[in-house]
């Protein structure tokens, strides 16, 4: 197929992906409001007032709107970034600001998509399972763009997106294990993992009884895990979210933007760590055994 082609066809599936990203964060924010609200726990009735409307629809009533007027978008207002651009990011009817998070997922997803494809390190010529396993990657993205803005906003990781990745890693685990030629090693290696990016967030939650590290971080080491299956490129990862977390915690602190008990989500820079090593860990690996050593 021509490059050119497969280029407008992953930046496409990626904008319209990143769209709907973008709307699943609202959605999962209302029912996790409704949620707290049954449960009898705090939250913020402002907010679930803003977003009750997005609640209790079928899949035939839940129309994309906008959470200030209720105005119901018509196709030509869900244009990825066409629509956000020719708008200027204000509702078509109230004329009220939209957000520029929803056009910044739309893009990032789609580069998300393309830059996978030119630096994927694996094989796509090899069979079905080793395209299986890039179109798993893609879809693991698009639940990745959905945690990392819901825990940016909100730090919280909702169960249901988790699962998924989990889920989603769990095949790319198996397909990595059929590929392989020593299947011990293998697993032993999606094990470690595993243990690196997920047990070790269980260890310090068990010390510090979840004060530094929430129970939805430790199942999101686990997808990733399972996604990265190689514990070298989970300690790459791990490396790269506390060098970014350092870059941005100590600065804040320099300039009393972040206090000591100021709460930075992780997941977000877990996340950038696990692409960074996903792409680029090889050539890492490759460039400190030759270069280094």
């Amino acid at each position: 197929m021509n490059q050119t082609l497969v280029y407008l066809i992953l930046s496409l599936t990626g904008l319209c992906l990143g769209s709907f990203a973008g709307a699943s964060v609202w959605r999962l924010r209302a029912r996790q409001l409704e949620e707290d609200k049954k449960a009898g726990e705090n939250f913020d009735q402002k907010e679930y007032s803003k977003l009750k409307k997005l609640n209790n629809k079928s899949i035939t009533q839940d129309h994309s709107q906008c959470l200030n007027c209720s105005y119901k978008l018509k196709w030509y207002d869900m244009i990825p970034v066409l629509s956000w651009v020719t708008l200027g990011g204000k509702c078509r009817k109230c004329r009220k600001p939209i957000g520029i998070n929803e056009l910044l997922v739309e893009i990032f997803v789609a580069a998300f998509f393309v830059s996978s494809y030119i630096f994927w390190p694996f094989g796509l010529c090899g069979g079905g399972l080793e395209m299986l396993r890039f179109v798993i990657w893609l879809l693991a993205g698009v639940g990745l763009a959905i945690l990392f803005i819901y825990d940016k906003k909100w730090s919280l990781l909702p169960d249901f997106v988790n699962f998924t990745v989990i889920g989603l890693g769990l095949t790319n685990a198996i397909i990595v294990i059929i590929l392989s030629v020593n299947k011990l090693d293998t697993i032993y290696n999606i094990l470690g993992s595993i243990l690196i990016l997920s047990g070790l967030y269980y260890m310090l939650f068990v010390i510090s009884k979840g004060r530094w590290i929430g129970f939805g971080d430790i199942k999101l080491g686990l997808g990733l895990g399972l996604l990265l299956s190689d514990w070298k490129l989970a300690f790459i990862a791990l490396f790269a979210a506390n060098l970014i977390g350092c870059l941005v915690i100590i600065p804040g602190m320099i300039t009393h933007k972040l206090k000591r008990t100021s709460h930075v989500p992780f997941g977000p820079l877990l996340i950038i760590g696990t692409l960074i090593a996903m792409l680029f860990g090889q050539l890492l690996i490759d460039f400190y055994l030759y270069n280094i050593i």
